[in-house]
C-alpha cells in the first residue's frame, strides 16, 4: 500500500510554504521519520518526516512550489506492499524457468550437434549476468543445457528477488542530520557516521559538525590549500602540446556580454518577508533614531573579573549582551511607552518584557523572542541567545520562538560597525542599535582620556513615543552600563 505524504498544519500567520529541498529521488529508500523534504515559509524552515518506511514512489510538489495546507507532496510505497509484489516476482521467474525444457524438443532437430557445448556456455554465462529472459530463449535454442544448471539459473535468480526488497531500506544507524548539517556534510564530503549527534534522538546539529570539525583540527594540523595546490602544480608533468587544453570554468546561470556577466535568482520566503516588513515599517511608522555613547570601561572589567568564575557556575560564558537585556528591561519599566504597541488609534502597554534578539543567519535576519526577561537571570539570558543562535545556524527555530516581543536589541557591532539606525520591528515601537567597543579620547574632568567607547542607537515610532521619553529612556542605559552595581541596588 502506499502512504501520502502532506503538507502539516501551518500556523494562523502563514498560508502558504514553498517547496525548499527534497532529500530523496524518487525510488530512494526511506526510513520512517527520515527527514524527507523542507519547507521554507516566511518565518522558518519546516522538515517534513517520511510518515512511513518504504520507497519514494513519486514527487507531486516539485521544489520551489508553493503549497497549502494539506497539500499532497509525494506517495511512498511502504514495505508490506513491497512484501506483497515479492511473491510475483518469484513466481514469474519460476514460470519462465520452467519453460525452457518444454521449448528443447522442438530445438533440438533444428540445432547442429556441434554447436551445442558452445550455446549452452553461452546460456550459462548469461545466466550469471542476471539475464534470465535470454537465457531461456538459448536454452530453447540449444536443449542441452542440463537440468542442475537450469536449477542452479532458477535458485540464483530467487536468490537475487528475495534480495531485492531486503536492499532498498537504508540501514537503521545511518545519523539524522538537519537540514545545515547535512549541507555541510556535503559540501565538505564528510563521514556523518563520525560525527556526535546532541540533538534530539541523536540528531547531528550543524554545531555538532563545527564541533567535531575543530576536534579533528586540535587532533591533525590542518593543511593549507594553497600549499597543497602549490605542490601538486609541482609534481604535474610539464605541459602537453597533444593533452586536451581544458575549457575555462564559467560561472552558472550567468547571462550577459563578455565580462559582464549578470545573475538573476528568486528571493527566497524569508528574504521576501524580511524586505516587506522593513519597507511596511519605513512607510507604517513615524520612525525617528536619537544616539548617544556609553563608556564601557566597567562592564568589561566586571565581565573580565568574574567571566572564568561565571563559566564555572553557570555553564555558559559571560558576555555583553546579558548586560544591555537587563540594563533595558530596567529603562523599560521606568519608561512603559517604550514597552507599548500600536493597534489602530489603540496604544497597548504590555506589562511582561519579551525581548526579541536579531540574530544572523545564512537564510537572513531572524529575531527571536526572550520572554519574560525580568524574570531571567543574567545566566538565563546567555543561555537563551547561545540556544537561539545554535537554532538559527540549524534552521530549527519554531513559529512560537520567532513570534510576539514588545521590545528589541540588534548588534552590529559583531560585524564591525560603528553606527547605524536599526529600523522598527512592527508592531514594537522601539529598537536598540548595539555598536563596537573602540577605544577612542574622550574628556574626562578636563581631561583627554582613552576609554572603550560604544555608540547606541534608538529608533522609536514617533506616533507614540515623544524625543523626551526617548532621549531619557537612552541616557538610563547608559547610567546603568556605566555603573552596573545600579542593577543590583535598583536605582
Amino acid at each position: 500500500m502506499s502512504t501520502e505524504v502532506r503538507v502539516p498544519a501551518l500556523p494562523e500567520s502563514v498560508a502558504d510554504a514553498t517547496v525548499l529541498t527534497w532529500h530523496f529521488k524518487p525510488g530512494d529508500p526511506v526510513r520512517q521519520n527520515d527527514d524527507l523534504v523542507d519547507l521554507e515559509t516566511d518565518k522558518v524552515v519546516l522538515e517534513v518526516p517520511a510518515p512511513a518506511a518504504g520507497v519514494l514512489a513519486e514527487v507531486n510538489a516539485a521544489e520551489g512550489e508553493v503549497v497549502t495546507a494539506d497539500s499532497l507532496l509525494g506517495r511512498i510505497e511502504t514495505a508490506s506492499a513491497q512484501a506483497d509484489a515479492a511473491p510475483a516476482t518469484a513466481t514469474e521467474t519460476a514460470t519462465s524457468a520452467d519453460a525452457a525444457p518444454k521449448a528443447e524438443p522442438a530445438a533440438q532437430s533444428e540445432v547442429p550437434s556441434a554447436a551445442k557445448p558452445e550455446t549452452a556456455s553461452g546460456t550459462r554465462s548469461e545466466a550469471k549476468a542476471g539475464t534470465r529472459a535470454a537465457a531461456a530463449q538459448a536454452a530453447a535454442a540449444a536443449g542441452t543445457a542440463a537440468p542442475e544448471e537450469r536449477q542452479s539459473d532458477r535458485t540464483q535468480a530467487s536468490k537475487e528477488t528475495r534480495a531485492a526488497p531486503e536492499q532498498r531500506p537504508a540501514s537503521a544507524d545511518s545519523p539524522v542530520l538537519a537540514p545545515a548539517a547535512r549541507r555541510l556534510v556535503k559540501e565538505m564530503n564528510l563521514d556523518a557516521s563520525r560525527i556526535p549527534g546532541t540533538g534530539k534522538a541523536g540528531r547531528i546539529t550543524k554545531a555538532d559538525v563545527l564541533a567535531w570539525l575543530d576536534e579533528q583540527e586540535a587532533k591533525e594540523p590542518a593543511i593549507d590549500p594553497e600549499a597543497a595546490a602549490l605542490a601538486k602544480q609541482a609534481q604535474a608533468p610539464a605541459f602537453d602540446d597533444d593533452a586536451p587544453v581544458a575549457e575555462s570554468p564559467q560561472l552558472p546561470r550567468l547571462t550577459g556580454e563578455a565580462g559582464r556577466p549578470e545573475q538573476r535568482v528568486p528571493m527566497t520566503r524569508l528574504r521576501a518577508r524580511i524586505a516587506e516588513r522593513l519597507v511596511d515599517a519605513q512607510r507604517t511608522a513615524a520612525m525617528l533614531t536619537t544616539f548617544n555613547e556609553v563608556d564601557m570601561g566597567s562592564v568589561l572589567a566586571l565581565r573580565t573579573q568574574y567571566k572564568e568564575r561565571f563559566e564555572q557556575t553557570h555553564g555558559v560564558r559571560l558576555g555583553l549582551m546579558s548586560f544591555f537585556v537587563k540594563a533595558a528591561v530596567e529603562a523599560l519599566q521606568r519608561f512603559p511607552i517604550i514597552n507599548a504597541s500600536v493597534d489602530g488609534n489603540d496604544i497597548i502597554y504590555h506589562g511582561y518584557y519579551d525581548i526579541g534578539i536579531a540574530v544572523s543567519s545564512e537564510r537572513g535576519l531572524v529575531v527571536p523572542i526572550l520572554r519574560n526577561c525580568d524574570q531571567l537571570s543574567m545566566a538565563d539570558v546567555e543561555r537563551g541567545i547561545v540556544d537561539f543562535a545554535n537554532k538559527a545556524k540549524d534552521g530549527s527555530l519554531s513559529f512560537e520562538e520567532l513570534t510576539g516581543g514588545t521590545f528589541s536589541i540588534t548588534n552590529g557591532g559583531v560585524f564591525g560597525s560603528l553606527l547605524s539606525t536599526p529600523i522598527l520591528n512592527l508592531p514594537q515601537s522601539a529598537i536598540l542599535g548595539m555598536h563596537k567597543v573602540q577605544e577612542r579620547p574622550i574628556a574626562v574632568a578636563g581631561e583627554a582620556v582613552i576609554r572603550p567607547m560604544m555608540y547606541l542607537a534608538l529608533s522609536y515610532d514617533h506616533r507614540i513615543v515623544d524625543g523626551r521619553e526617548a532621549v531619557q529612556f537612552l541616557h538610563s542605559i547608559k547610567d546603568t552600563l556605566e555603573d552596573p552595581a545600579r542593577l543590583l541596588l535598583r536605582i
